[in-house]
């Protein structure tokens, strides 16, 4: 096996495009290893979706990251890097629909009281009736979930919210989401979960129902500098403000890429690259150009996008959740993050809370296009409107917008992405990891398992990255009985269980 990923064309350093989750870890991993690297980051700071915003000494994330995984790798890695300073925090989250708050997981008495005597019985009937007379075909995701829970319980739990996220209706979205993202719920384990037996901590299976999980003591970004830091000490290169202009090929490999900083342009040699940034662009920057079907199919991949408006209220103590899914359609905020219980340490005066109402929206759109001014008032009159503040209690405020957070699997995607995959394969020192990179809805530990992977193919070995988290299990290439290996392959495999899937639209 060598002992380095640079070959004999080349005695370039591997660069990394992107200081996400994914860019990081596969930097650090190529660093402990000796091997020369660089990372050429856009932003001005690293930890890419995942980073933690600073403003005034007030901490907050972008869309709120929980630390769970069942991958050992990623969880040791995650332990060695903050030690004391990575948490373990209680979950507690619940949903607000008709002016009232639902516990989540729901609990009997709660749900009774707050749906009432009359909806609860309409619920009751619902799954009745769609037991007898089911929806065939179930062809989206709308049907999948009736079928399972009736149609009021899914017009109550799932329709408002599956519509804000992705701007669909979900008539329009595959059933396979459902399938993927709820697996192993259904209504007789939810009320199985509901029920306070003796001895039963309910099923843990099931991912929507876990009740805890670690999180760095300043955010998530505080664990993303430790590994800018580690990878700086071992000698590691990280350039921030670097845009990538081209990726230069000869047609088997990429040469170099072309990177502005700072106004100035110049060209970085690549033994490898390894590149989180978005398929589409990757493939209109390469150069010479790539056939124009295959910018066509590049091109038709598409991203959710979302703003984050921050509100700093003088008030100590609002709410107990970590985070508020808000389910009513009469106001347009999505998500409500409540950042000083993620942890104590985000505020820095505990006299104050700061909130963070998300949005979910196009770039380009009339709520992205709106002034910082009209989105805090927007911001603030919705908090007043769902009762969670009192008027005239917003001290400071700031917006900030995401852009590409969610990778979209709309009609078309999985051609249009296998005909980028199948033309980026002929480049062999070239792999794509990460969410954005792969075009693939995934969390954290699984962006950083396909950079770990990616690593060790540089060393000789052979992952398809492409099969982690897929839904047949993963595999690799070459099957071997090495231990480490197997242990490796069991490990990828479990990422299915932890990863949130992104809807698929049917054809209508």
């Amino acid at each position: 096996m060598p002992n380095s990923p640079q070959t004999e064309h080349s005695k370039a350093p591997v660069v990394i495009v992107g200081a996400g989750p994914a860019g990081l870890t596969a930097a650090y991993e190529l660093t402990r290893r000796g091997s020369p690297v660089v990372i050429l980051e856009k932003d001005n700071q690293v930890g890419g979706l995942a980073r933690t915003v600073e403003y005034k000494g007030f901490r907050f994330d972008i869309g709120g990251h929980r630390f769970f995984t069942k991958v050992a790798p990623v969880a040791n890695l995650w332990r060695e890097m903050l030690g004391k300073d990575f948490l373990r925090r209680p979950r507690l989250s619940r949903i607000y629909y008709r002016g009232r708050f639902f516990d989540y997981p729901l609990k009997p008495l709660n749900a009774l009281w707050n749906l009432g005597i009359w909806t609860s019985f309409t619920v009751l009937l619902s799954c009745l009736w769609i037991k007898l007379f089911p929806i065939k075909p179930e062809l989206s995701f709308a049907d999948w979930v009736s079928n399972r829970f009736g149609r009021v319980l899914f017009r109550i739990f799932f329709e408002t919210y599956t519509e804000k996220v992705w701007g669909l209706p979900c008539k329009r979205i595959g059933s396979q989401w459902a399938a993927q993202r709820i697996k192993g719920l259904s209504l007789k384990t939810a009320v199985i979960n509901m029920l306070p037996l003796p001895g039963r901590k309910g099923d843990r299976s099931i991912k929507s129902l876990i009740e805890e999980f670690e999180y760095p003591r300043l955010g998530p970004g505080m664990m993303w500098d430790v590994f800018r830091d580690r990878i700086e000490e071992a000698g590691g290169c990280l350039k921030l403000n670097s845009g990538i202009v081209r990726l230069l090929h000869d047609g088997t490999h990429i040469t170099g890429v072309e990177v502005e900083h700072n106004g100035l342009r110049y060209v970085q040699p690549a033994s490898h690259v390894i590149s989180t940034m978005p398929v589409r662009h990757l493939i209109q920057r390469l150069t010479p150009s790539a056939p124009q079907s295959v910018i066509d199919a590049a091109s038709r991949l598409r991203y959710r996008d979302f703003l984050t408006v921050a509100l700093i209220i003088d008030q100590s103590d609002i709410f107990p959740d970590n985070w508020i899914y808000v389910h009513d359609e009469r106001v347009r905020v999505g998500r409500i993050q409540n950042f000083k219980n993620w942890s104590p340490d985000m505020v820095p005066d505990n006299r104050f809370t700061c909130l963070g109402l998300e949005y979910f929206c196009f770039a380009g759109d009339g709520l992205w296009s709106t002034s910082d001014a009209d989105l805090v008032a927007l911001a603030t009159r919705e908090l007043e409107t769902i009762g969670l503040i009192k008027p005239g209690l917003v001290r400071d405020s700031t917006v900030v917008r995401v852009p590409k957070a969610y990778p979209v699997y709309d009609e078309g995607y999985e051609a249009a992405l296998e005909e980028s995959k199948h033309f980026l394969s002929r480049f062999g020192n070239l792999q794509l990891v990460g969410r954005n990179g792969m075009h693939k809805y995934n969390n954290q530990d699984h962006s950083m398992l396909t950079a770990m992977l990616a690593v060790r193919n540089l060393f000789g070995e052979r992952h398809d990255l492409w099969d982690v988290n897929a839904d047949d299990e993963y595999h690799e290439q070459e099957r071997t009985e090495e231990p480490a290996r197997a242990r490796l392959q069991a490990e990828a495999r479990l990422t299915r269980h932890t990863q949130p899937a992104a809807p698929r639209l049917r054809s209508l």
